[in-house]
């Protein structure tokens, strides 16, 4: 049985590996108009001038933490308080707002924010499952307890 859920958790972090480097990618190719979508959400406009930058560096942050066993868990932890954010400022724009500028990188642009709510809770649902699956696999079994 921990040799499905180390698998379930290898394949869940390299699919948040790829997710967070492909985003941070595109909005490194195109950052001039990630700052500018950021100026013009109404929610995150007086953070504009710095919040992009913080963004990009998380996601390559994460990503790092994910590729390493001894950094994993910290790494799916950091991936689902991100998504957490990202989904509570979609929410959050679909109730308030009729302006809705994404600042979002690549094919996750072309989502509808309904759609893109659904992906990021289903994402955070991930990060949740490779958590739990990963924290008993590292949990030691009765009796392995090095006792000195």
């Amino acid at each position: 049985m921990k040799t499905k859920k180390t698998g379930i958790t290898t394949f869940i972090s390299i699919f948040f590996i790829l997710l967070f480097c492909y985003a941070a990618i595109s909005k490194i190719m195109d950052f001039e108009k990630f700052q500018i979508q950021m100026t013009e959400s109404p929610l995150l406009s007086a953070f504009a001038g710095f919040l992009p930058y913080i963004i990009v560096i998380s996601e390559f942050i994460i990503a790092g933490l994910l590729c390493y066993r001894i950094t994993q868990n910290a790494g799916l932890l950091a991936s689902f308080i991100l998504m957490l954010f990202f989904t509570r400022y979609i929410a959050h724009m679909l109730l308030t707002s009729e302006n809705l500028p994404c600042s979002c990188g690549g094919i996750l642009e072309k989502m509808t924010w309904t759609e893109h709510l659904y992906f990021n809770i289903g994402c955070a649902v991930l990060a949740i499952l490779a958590l739990v699956y990963n924290k008993k696999y590292n949990r030691p079994a009765d009796g392995d307890s090095n006792h000195s």
